[in-house]
């Protein structure tokens, strides 16, 4: 599913036109966004959490010449499911 096939799937559902569902999912991504941005986390019961994790610095190799390189500590963005999720997928 990419997002015009969840914005049409969240009009259906609740009754909304495509236009109002696409302000409603981009609002929801945006506020997901900007929650992770500032170091915080943003937790769905029944869903899953959303939360910002760091990633130590590490020595990897460039493939092509297998040279070792450094690659600098950076923070991701981390999804951890919850039961509800858990439960519908199995």
């Amino acid at each position: 599913m990419n997002k015009g096939e969840l914005v049409d799937a969240v009009a259906s559902a609740a009754g909304l036109s495509r236009s109002e569902a696409t302000k409603a999912v981009d609002g929801v991504l945006d506020a997901i966004q900007g929650t992770l941005a500032n170091g915080g986390s943003v937790s769905l019961v029944g869903f899953g959490t959303f939360s910002v994790k760091s990633r130590a610095s590490r020595t990897g190799r460039n493939p092509r010449t297998g040279e070792a390189i450094h690659i600098k500590a950076s923070k991701v963005p981390g999804f951890k499911a919850g039961k509800g999720l858990k439960d519908a997928v199995n």
